[in-house]
């Protein structure tokens, strides 16, 4: 587990006025909830934020959320983003237990594709069906993300969640729901061959109308 630590303060003030104020200030309102403690409202600098939010940390690792000069551990739950302008409207963090499970969407890393019989084949196509998976583990346990090592693909190979190497304590819950569950990663496989086309096909692309007139003209 990553240590990665977000500074808040407590916020009084709750509503959309407030909220709305708080934006125009360059700040996040946002809420913490979970656990014992009640929800707390906190606010957030925007721009410090918006800095963390272009890490891959952010949205699946443990963060040390210091609130006032008080820490606790939090994950990011819900961030709520402005439709088209590059703000952070609303963020919500849950506690997290030392001694429950979690679960958690964690990355996946692919590496060495390019080096695999299947990446160095131009007429091989790997696709990526799953660019993370949902995990369940303690919070010490939790991977900042998991690594897929593609060394050996070759065309035709199929990469599936059970074939994940997984840090010790971590697990996959969709895999206890039956084989149809276990689903491909990646798939190497070769290019589709571009359509030929048909014999009978018009040389060019003329409307029907026309053509009729023209016979009509040659009588």
């Amino acid at each position: 587990m990553s240590e990665h630590t977000i500074k808040a303060t407590g916020r009084n003030v709750e509503g959309k006025g407030a909220s709305r104020r708080l934006r125009h200030a360059a700040s996040i309102p946002a809420i913490v909830y979970g656990g014992s403690a009640a929800p707390q409202p906190i606010q957030l600098e925007h721009e410090k934020i918006w800095l963390a939010s272009q890490h891959e940390w952010f949205y699946s690792s443990i963060l040390n959320l210091d609130v006032d000069g008080k820490v606790e551990q939090v994950l990011l739950r819900d961030m709520q983003r402005h439709p088209f302008k590059q703000i952070i409207m609303h963020l919500d963090f849950q506690r997290v237990d030392a001694n429950q499970a979690l679960r958690v969407a964690v990355p996946l890393h692919f590496l060495n594709e390019d080096k695999s019989p299947a990446g160095k084949s131009a007429d091989v196509v790997v696709t990526h069906e799953l660019n993370e998976v949902e995990v369940s583990c303690l919070p010490k346990d939790l991977p900042e993300f998991i690594e897929i090592d593609l060394s050996e693909l070759k065309v035709g190979d199929i990469v599936h969640l059970s074939d994940l190497k997984l840090p010790k304590g971590v697990e996959i819950p969709e895999l206890k729901l039956g084989k149809e569950h276990d689903v491909a990663i990646v798939i190497a496989k070769h290019g589709k061959e571009e359509a030929e086309p048909a014999e009978d096909a018009p040389a060019a692309d003329v409307p029907a109308a026309k053509v009729a007139k023209k016979d009509e003209d040659k009588k």
